[in-house]
């Protein structure tokens, strides 16, 4: 049985506190996130551009792993209720078919007026190498929910 969602308020929040999750990206993630957004460019669906493209291979979106940051944000740290105000993202490797990655946000500032917290981003591919970096600004929420 899933566990149910549940908020870090922000009384509880404490600096260097930090969520992860992991994913394997699949041709069918690329797929649907290129339908979902309308980003059908032939680096992320056609393998014959890719092949002549920089990468020489099919690449996930960008910013399909800035949606795992999202992800960990409003389901887990803080989780429900967060407020997404500010994303600064790197990218510094593509993600491509059947890579692994791993997402991290930690507690980097809080900041009292306005109940803020601003997090720093990762994620980390299946060779250990960092292919995205940031840093997010968010309301936390104050009031538990689960």
């Amino acid at each position: 049985m899933p566990t149910p969602l549940q908020n870090k308020v922000f009384d509880e929040l404490k600096v260097g506190d930090s969520a992860t999750i992991t994913k394997t990206l699949t041709k069918q993630d690329i797929e649907i996130f290129a339908v979902v957004t309308g980003d059908i460019n032939p680096a992320h669906l056609d393998e014959s551009f890719a092949k002549k493209d920089i990468f020489k291979k099919i690449v996930g979106h960008g910013m399909w792993g800035g949606t795992l940051i999202s992800t960990i944000l409003g389901t887990i740290l803080p989780g429900p209720g967060t407020i997404y105000l500010e994303q600064t993202l790197k990218f510094l490797k593509p993600i491509g078919v059947d890579d692994k990655v791993s997402i991290t946000v930690t507690v980097k500032e809080k900041i009292e007026v306005g109940n803020r917290a601003r997090l720093s981003c990762t994620c980390i591919n299946q060779l250990g190498q960092e292919v995205m970096t940031g840093e997010a600004l968010v309301i936390v929420p104050t009031q538990k929910i689960s």
